[in-house]
């Protein structure tokens, strides 16, 4: 593993009995985020759940609240506002809102369980320019769906040209 100079993020820790935020493997971009409470996220709901934790990061970065892969492969979990934003000069507890995608099970969380993940980044502060016009583009305006997708014999019967509305 290569060494990179580390960002020092001031944490504090609401709940002293929880760990702290931590990378599970060498390498990993997000620390895990665990709940702070026991929760139920019923079929097709959303739930906030507390973590315990409240940072200070440095100006100039924010952290990104991510789903994590696991919860949303096996229980269908992910999160309302993917990725959520932890600006620089927030002081709160981060809190997550999860959702439950599956239409028939539940999910039961228990205090300490990890929920999503944290990436913490350099991001740039710009100065918009208001302009009569953008300069031109490869890619000009298209928008949604304009990369293609996947291919489809569907596409030519309905006519969309990836097989799929948009």
């Amino acid at each position: 593993m290569t060494d990179h100079p580390s960002t020092e993020v001031l944490l504090l820790r609401l709940d002293p009995d929880l760990p702290s935020p931590a990378y599970a493997h060498p390498g990993d971009a997000g620390a895990d985020l665990l709940t702070r409470v026991d929760v139920v996220v019923p079929p097709q709901g959303r739930v906030t759940v507390p973590t315990g934790v409240a940072i200070a990061l440095p100006d100039g970065y924010a952290a990104f609240v991510h789903p994590r892969s696991g919860l949303a492969a096996k229980h269908g979990i992910t999160i309302v506002n993917a990725p959520g934003t932890v600006d620089a000069g927030y002081r709160g507890e981060i809190s997550v809102t999860l959702l439950n995608t599956d239409v028939e099970h539940a999910l039961e969380l228990r205090r300490g369980d990890r929920i999503a993940q944290l990436v913490v980044q350099r991001v740039e502060r710009v100065r918009f320019v208001e302009v009569a016009t953008l300069p031109g583009s490869h890619r000009g305006e298209g928008g949604f769906g304009s990369s293609g997708g996947w291919a489809s014999a569907a596409g030519a019967a309905d006519g969309w040209s990836d097989g799929r509305p948009g």
